[in-house]
């Protein structure tokens, strides 16, 4: 991936989390760095007034000046976009390597509010999005992938894989499995015996999955695990100390309003704390 990466400012403490986020990561990446903020223009205003571009820039230009002092060696370029704020972060997701956006978390409860803008992005976005906390922590840990052993996509794998080379950081793989519809009304000895054989071909498939990307990033130290339960809920366990979280989106084709970000993603980005990644795969 060359093209930039791509932040959506709005000058909230949680984007402003996202941007110093995305400057890191631009670091990390060798890439430039496309600070966006689009607004709805009110109606009555016309381009150039004091109250709709003026106040907006100068906003943008002051946190312009904060990224290049946070990533000196990143190029950051600023923009301002008057019109719909979804269609404007979607445009630029075309040629973008990454796209990253905020989202506000909330002290007393488990789960995050995560925007219209930010669910919308996520839905249509043609390159990965990364769900940034308010907080912009990421802690030192592993890279966790959540990965579907029923579609092993190669841009989730390659992105989690990239991920983790570029922090040195060990890459954890979780596949959460379920039995088969049916089993449980089986005898004990034969769910136990089916069971075994179910996990045994699972771990079997996680192995030929990662064989190629373990030889391809042979820095990388990967771990694995199978966990027998629901994936949107033991995800989000499995994620509770990781810095990073990468899930994949499957691109349904089909007409936009159709288009879904999946519950495993769904869960992920309104309940695992650390940045999330959503990867669309094909």
């Amino acid at each position: 991936m060359t093209g930039p990466v791509v932040v959506g400012f709005d000058g909230s403490p949680e984007s402003q989390a996202a941007a110093a986020w995305a400057a890191r990561e631009a670091q990390r990446r060798g890439l430039r760095l496309d600070v966006l903020q689009a607004w709805p223009r009110p109606k009555h205003l016309p381009p150039g007034t004091e109250r709709g571009d003026h106040p907006a820039l100068a906003q943008l230009a002051e946190h312009e000046g904060e990224l290049r002092s946070l990533a000196p060696e990143v190029e950051v370029a600023a923009s301002s976009v008057a019109g719909d704020p979804v269609e404007a972060l979607e445009a630029a997701g075309r040629t973008a390597s990454v796209l990253v956006l905020g989202s506000r978390g909330l002290s007393t409860l488990r789960g995050f509010l995560v925007g219209s803008v930010s669910q919308e992005v996520l839905r249509r976005a043609a390159c990965p999005v990364v769900l940034v906390r308010s907080d912009g922590d990421e802690p030192e840990g592993e890279v966790t992938l959540g990965l579907d052993l029923g579609r092993p996509a190669e841009p989730v794998l390659a992105f989690a894989f990239e991920a983790a080379a570029l922090r040195s950081a060990p890459l954890r793989v979780v596949h959460v499995w379920s039995p088969p519809a049916g089993s449980e009304y089986m005898s004990y000895g034969a769910i136990g015996g089916l069971e075994r054989e179910t996990s045994a071909a699972e771990d079997s498939g996680l192995a030929r999955a990662l064989a190629p990307w373990r030889a391809h990033h042979p820095e990388v130290e990967v771990t694995t695990e199978l966990i027998r339960g629901k994936p949107a809920v033991d995800l989000v366990d499995a994620a509770a100390s990781s810095r990073l979280l990468v899930v994949g989106r499957r691109v349904r084709h089909m007409p936009l309003r159709h288009h879904h970000i999946g519950p495993v993603a769904h869960a992920a980005i309104h309940h695992v704390h650390c940045p999330v990644a959503v990867v669309p795969y094909g």
